[in-house]
């Protein structure tokens, strides 16, 4: 089974529910604020069917009014923060 090209499609999705959008309008609001991107292809990355760059990740946030951590899947994050503090410890003051 292929791996998703990107993880944050889904997550785009529901936010773009959450905010009562269609992709017309996120789409009008990426390219408001410089991304240049289509209906289609935000479709596209919704459906994790195309790649997201590192540069669009900001645009679509910001489109969406989010953080960017909200941009991924709450799974990835507590993973994210284990790796980092595998034994739980408080870090030194």
């Amino acid at each position: 089974m292929e791996q998703p090209r990107n993880i944050i499609g889904p997550q785009v999705r529901i936010l773009r529910y959450q905010a009562g959008l269609t992709q017309d309008q996120l789409a009008a609001r990426c390219q408001r604020l410089g991304l240049d991107i289509t209906r289609g292809t935000l479709a596209k990355i919704e459906a994790a069917v195309r790649s997201v760059t590192d540069d669009e990740i900001p645009f679509i946030a910001r489109a969406l009014s989010v953080h960017l951590e909200q941009l991924y899947p709450s799974k990835l994050i507590a993973l994210t923060r284990k790796a980092r503090n595998p034994q739980g410890a408080r870090r030194k003051k």
